[in-house]
C-alpha cells in the first residue's frame, strides 16, 4: 500500500471531530474536565489559514477555541501537534493555496522545529513579516508574541 501524502492525511477526517470521555483522575485534574475533543486535521488548517500577515497564533489558543466550539473541556494535545504538523507539510506539498503555518507557534510563542525548513525556515518567514526572534538556550521564540496574537472572531 502506498504511503499517504500529507494532503491525503489532511483531508482524512475519519470519525472526527469526536469527544472522548476521559476517566484518568490525573488527566481530569490536569486538563480540567472529562470531555476531550479530537478535532480533525482540516480544523487546524482552516484556522491557520485565517491568520493574517504580521500576526501569530499559538497551538494552545487554537486548542482552547476548538474545545469551546465543540462543547469539550479541552482538546487532545498529542493529536493537535500531529495535525498541525500535517497541515504545515501539506501546504509545502501543494505549492498552491498556501497555509501560513509559520505563523502558528507553540506554547509561549516558541518556534516549531518540525515545520518544513525547521527553525531557520520559520524564523526567516516570521522575520520577513516584522517579528523579532529571540533565542533562549536552544529554543527560539517570537519576542512579545502576545502583542501580535490573532484572535478568532466568528
Amino acid at each position: 500500500m502506498a504511503k499517504k501524502s500529507f494532503n491525503e492525511k489532511l483531508l482524512d477526517s475519519k470519525d472526527m471531530p469526536k469527544i472522548v470521555e476521559v476517566t484518568d483522575p490525573k488527566a481530569i485534574l490536569r486538563y480540567g474536565g472529562t470531555r476531550m475533543l479530537i478535532a480533525p486535521p482540516l480544523a487546524y488548517d482552516e484556522i491557520m489559514k485565517k491568520v493574517p500577515y504580521g500576526k501569530v497564533i499559538t497551538s494552545d489558543y487554537i486548542r482552547s477555541y476548538l474545545a469551546k466550539k465543540h462543547g469539550a473541556d479541552y482538546t487532545c494535545q498529542l493529536t493537535a501537534g500531529i495535525f498541525i504538523n500535517i497541515a504545515a507539510h501539506a501546504s509545502e506539498e501543494r505549492k498552491t493555496d498556501e497555509t501560513p503555518y509559520w505563523r502558528m507557534l507553540k506554547k509561549d510563542g516558541e518556534l516549531n522545529e518540525k515545520y518544513p525548513g525547521g527553525i531557520d525556515g520559520q524564523k526567516l518567514r516570521l522575520e520577513m513579516e516584522g517579528h523579532t526572534i529571540i533565542q533562549k538556550g536552544k529554543r527560539y521564540f517570537v519576542k512579545d508574541y502576545e502583542e501580535k496574537l490573532f484572535e478568532i472572531n466568528d
